[in-house]
């Protein structure tokens, strides 16, 4: 398909794994490697704890163990961290069977389907509580990040709302986004560019990128029909996003080495949607949809 880079997403290999040895990373990038594809990225379940992301006590433990694993990433050639600042409560969907194009399935939010239910202890914190944590975790690790030769990510809020069950949210706009990246200004404090969230902001996506430009260090490739408060996901080339017009912008103001990723696919036939948003036809038809966008745009 001419892809040369793997991101590893431990929940699409079935996997909730979150503290790594240096041993099982090398192996992962050993079994790649032999496959003709570099071990790049790593997201989603990566040992970062809600101590850290809500300023608890035990937070400089967590963040030492964090600093090794960036220091192991280094060593190995992974090149890429993507993490979040979702404290308390994480991805959140409440619809795993909307029916898309031809009988397949996506995956969808609605905000309403969230209510009641006990009291999240993370609504405790206040949103400039979790901000001055990610504050001080950015402080610590992008130093680290410097020198190990790895850079970071930050995922937005998914969803993109100003709180969800009550527990605030931070990086759910552009505009937050420039406060997070003012923090600590280094090419290895930066964003991974999930246009879905994005656009359920109410975002211009072409112009967001743009405007991160060389900020953008990971890229997810995807569109949602709706907003943050109730959205369904969408087959990549169906969403109401422009997305030639994001992958030209990608094209002219995004670092080359950059890796970009098509997320949460459609569920098609033969497929159990076993796990919603992550099998394997509708990745391929996504691969084959950004590769010929890509060529339009070159």
């Amino acid at each position: 398909m001419g892809v040369r880079d793997a991101v590893i997403h431990p929940l699409e290999i079935g996997d909730d794994k979150t503290n790594w040895t240096f041993d099982e990373l090398r192996g992962l990038r050993n079994w790649l490697e032999a496959d003709g594809l570099q071990f790049s990225v790593i997201e989603g379940s990566v040992p970062l704890t809600d101590r850290v992301r809500l300023g608890l006590d035990g937070r400089d433990e967590d963040i030492t163990e964090f600093k090794q694993f960036v220091r192991n990433c280094g060593e190995l050639g992974i090149s890429t961290i993507c993490y979040d600042w979702m404290g308390g409560v994480r991805w959140a969907r409440t619809e795993a069977h909307n029916e898309a194009r031809g009988g397949s399935l996506v995956t969808g939010y609605d905000n309403a389907k969230m209510q009641g239910g006990p009291t999240v202890p993370a609504s405790e914190r206040s949103r400039e509580d979790i901000f001055e944590a990610l504050a001080y975790f950015l402080e610590e690790v992008v130093p680290v990040a410097e020198d190990a030769g790895v850079k970071l990510g930050l995922h937005p809020d998914d969803p993109p709302r100003e709180s969800v069950r009550g527990v605030p949210r931070i990086a759910n706009s552009v505009e937050n986004y420039e406060r997070i990246l003012n923090v600590v200004d280094s090419e290895h404090n930066g964003v991974t560019f999930c246009q879905g969230n994005f656009a359920a902001m109410g975002a211009d996506v072409p112009a967001a990128i743009r405007r991160f430009g060389e900020k953008i260090n990971f890229v997810h490739f995807r569109d949602v029909e709706g907003d943050a408060d109730k959205f369904v996901e969408t087959w990549h080339d169906n969403g109401p996003t422009d997305m030639h017009a994001a992958m030209a912008a990608y094209q002219d103001a995004v670092d080359d080495g950059v890796v970009m990723r098509p997320d949460h696919v459609p569920t098609m036939a033969g497929e159990d949607n076993s796990n919603p948003g992550y099998h394997t036809k509708g990745r391929l038809f996504a691969i084959g949809y950004m590769r010929g966008l890509l060529e339009s745009v070159e």
